[in-house]
């Protein structure tokens, strides 16, 4: 399994300038998607009884980071360098714009799922590049007795381009977005649903171009990235109910939390992966790439299947 990953890591995806600003703008697009969701009187709310939402932001924040880096430190002899730093990636992201769909279809609390996505969102710009660089060193650190260093050394980014860079992709369209829904509440209400599936629709566009030139390679070891995400997805999902039953929370707000854990904006850890500045094209990261790109499809389908489960039962 080990060599069969480390096949992936040749892969390099460089994209042109307006490639990139392809990319960028995809986004932009599903971030301003997520803020027309976003009221103010929302964040009212959410203060009036912070429990649930202080429990889903410890979740999703520091929780899954940390069982990431403990998935990877136990799986240590089966994946490579690359493949867990795409899962410390991933868990480093804040949550993804689909959980405020799927939380209304599970029955759940919607005001508070809207409530976490928007926070982590926000939150992003400080978290994302600080998750990242914290549990990623970990993990080097952990492994350099068996790993050179001069392979992993690559892989510290610049956290001050990643902080700019997460600000200006997520920050701007969000702050957009909200003044948006503010002036034209009117336009808001028709273009909020089309927007949600038009985001999904494109995410996966950003997916196919960024891997058209490498489908087979990508079908060849698709089996062992899917059973990592399963694995990983599984936990992130699990450790949003564990952490929110431990806690007691509402159980409404139990299937909130498991959800926005479970949900993540990989779409934003493959833009980072696509930009030279953070990472240089001429390293050797397609373990990164594959994951994170796998895992925006996976939570796709394990989202809507708890989704489904959920909708059958009404919540106690």
């Amino acid at each position: 399994m080990y060599e069969s990953l480390l096949q992936l890591d040749p892969i390099r995806i460089n994209f042109s300038a307006s490639g990139m600003h392809i990319i960028n703008i995809i986004l932009g697009f599903i971030m301003f998607g997520v803020a027309l969701g976003i009221k103010p009187n929302q964040f009212k709310e959410l203060i009036k009884d912070p429990r649930s939402t202080i429990i889903g932001l410890t979740s999703q924040v520091f929780f899954l980071p940390l069982v990431t880096f403990i998935l990877v430190v136990v799986l240590n002899k089966f994946i490579t360098p690359t493949v867990a730093m795409g899962m410390i990636l991933v868990a480093a992201c804040p949550g993804g714009n689909i959980s405020n769909f799927m939380s209304s279809l599970s029955k759940a609390n919607t005001e508070l799922s809207i409530g976490l996505t928007a926070s982590t969102t926000l939150l992003a710009t400080i978290t994302t590049p600080f998750n990242f660089a914290f549990w990623g060193s970990m993990y080097m650190n952990f492994i350099s007795n068996r790993t050179s260093g001069s392979i992993l050394q690559p892989l510290e980014i610049d956290n001050a381009q990643m902080f700019q860079t997460v600000f200006i992709l997520l920050g701007i369209p969000l702050i957009i977005g909200i003044l948006f829904a503010r002036y034209f509440p009117k336009i808001t209400d028709k273009l909020k649903k089309p927007i949600q599936y038009l985001s999904i629709i494109f995410f996966l566009a950003m997916v196919g171009l960024a891997f058209a030139n490498n489908l087979q390679l990508f079908l060849k070891h698709i089996y062992y990235v899917f059973f990592i995400v399963l694995i990983h997805n599984l936990l992130a999902f699990s450790t949003g109910y564990s952490i929110a039953s431990i806690f007691k929370v509402p159980n409404r707000d139990r299937r909130t939390i498991t959800i926005e854990t479970g949900i993540q904006n990989s779409g934003l850890g493959l833009v980072l992966l696509f930009n030279a500045k953070i990472f240089p094209h001429d390293l050797a990261l397609g373990g990164m790439l594959f994951i994170t790109a796998w895992w925006g499809i996976w939570h796709i389908i394990s989202g809507l299947s708890v989704a489904a489960y959920w909708s059958r039962k009404n919540p106690e």
